[in-house]
């Protein structure tokens, strides 16, 4: 961390969709020029005054111009702030140079990145500079994947405290979830799968569970690929779109801990099947929406999700907990998870090192409490 910078946390890409839901967020939650010092950044210094005005918020809101294709900009940023939380995306296009800024600084770095191919490579190219230096570069703080990763997380610490024991299988199953896709989501996909038709090999990487944990192979899991019936929760599930991701930060997480959860840990997300139950997003497939747009307030107002996650002890006993969120999960919930994220690792977890780290992995317990506070999720033992 960069213990004397200016500002706790600065968001970069606050004109955008995502960003600027994040800077409404730290406005309305913690005020402009109080105890959490915090900024906005983008490419454009009259873009930014714009967003601001368009807020409401007073002339007095720091304004940071920064560009990914000018390094000196990024530099000059990140030496201003403990914590950059970045909404610039796709990550594989525009990511690079912001990491690289941050590790070379010490400033910590967050990102709402689902983009395995690119987290993959910054693990291979950052992860021993960042220990090096102390930043924190914290991948997936938003719906992928810190429900997920917490939620197991909670799973074996409740598995824990009423097993005696952490356990080696963990269902996530998707109960409800009702959302809308952004359009940086979807160039972020689109992203993703041009870069496979250029290099095949990163589809066997999509396609491996144990992806982020370079020089660790775990056991086969489970496929999640077909409809099937799980008497776990008394349905029938299917497979969920974001498995791919969420599953590789689970098994990232547990080797990042020095596999508490065990080295022949499993793990598996499907999505119940309730016929005419919300159970995707919205908004997807050709028509959806362009980068910068998204989901209305009204939409994300509506929006929920509600997750259970199944333990599973060798000798069969089992506990049950779920995570709930209050908004559409990859925006309205989103926004709010990777605000707290941050000032979770500036405030709660000072003293965690540097790296390459998953959300749940660094700051644990403590994210928990602050996103149960301030940012509309539950977590609940519920059997």
């Amino acid at each position: 961390m960069n213990p004397n910078a200016e500002y706790d946390v600065i968001v970069y890409g606050a004109t955008g969709y995502t960003g600027r839901l994040v800077a409404e967020y730290l406005a309305q939650r913690y005020g402009v020029g109080g105890d959490v010092k915090w900024a906005m950044a983008g490419r454009s210094a009259a873009k930014l005054a714009q967003v601001r005005d368009e807020m409401g918020l007073p002339a007095e809101t720091p304004l940071i111009v920064a560009d990914a294709d000018d390094p000196a900009s990024l530099d000059a940023m990140v030496r201003r702030g403990k914590a950059i939380v970045t909404t610039v995306g796709p990550y594989q296009l525009y990511g690079d140079s912001l990491v690289a800024a941050c590790v070379a600084a010490g400033t910590d770095c967050l990102d709402l990145s689902g983009e395995p191919n690119w987290m993959a490579k910054v693990i291979g190219e950052y992860d021993a500079a960042a220990k090096a230096s102390g930043a924190r570069i914290v991948h997936s703080c938003g719906f992928d994947s810190i429900p997920f990763e917490l939620g197991v997380y909670f799973a074996e610490e409740t598995a824990k405290a009423r097993l005696g024991a952490y356990v080696p299988r963990v269902k996530g199953r998707i109960r409800g979830m009702q959302g809308g896709l952004s359009g940086g989501t979807a160039a972020s996909g689109a992203a993703t799968m041009a870069a496979i038709q250029k290099d095949p090999s990163l589809g066997m990487l999509m396609m491996n569970p144990f992806a982020l944990t370079p020089g660790f192979q775990g056991p086969e899991q489970p496929a999640g690929m077909t409809v099937e019936h799980d008497a776990d929760v008394g349905a029938d599930v299917g497979p969920f779109m974001m498995a791919v991701i969420n599953t590789k930060n689970v098994h990232r997480s547990n080797a990042l801990q020095g596999h508490p959860w065990g080295t022949d840990f499993k793990y598996d997300e499907m999505s119940i099947v309730v016929p005419g139950a919300p159970t995707e997003f919205t908004g997807m497939g050709p028509g959806g929406p362009k980068p910068g747009e998204g989901p209305s307030k009204a939409e994300r107002e509506a929006g929920f999700y509600d997750i259970v996650f199944i333990g599973i002890a060798e000798d069969g006993r089992k506990v049950k907990v779920s995570v709930k969120g209050d908004r559409d999960p990859g925006y309205g919930s989103t926004s709010k998870m990777l605000a707290e994220a941050a000032i979770c690792l500036v405030r709660d977890a000072k003293t965690a090192p540097g790296g390459v780290w998953t959300p749940g992995a660094v700051m644990g317990s403590r994210l928990i409490e602050r996103l149960e506070a301030n940012a509309g999720l539950t977590f609940a033992v519920e059997g």
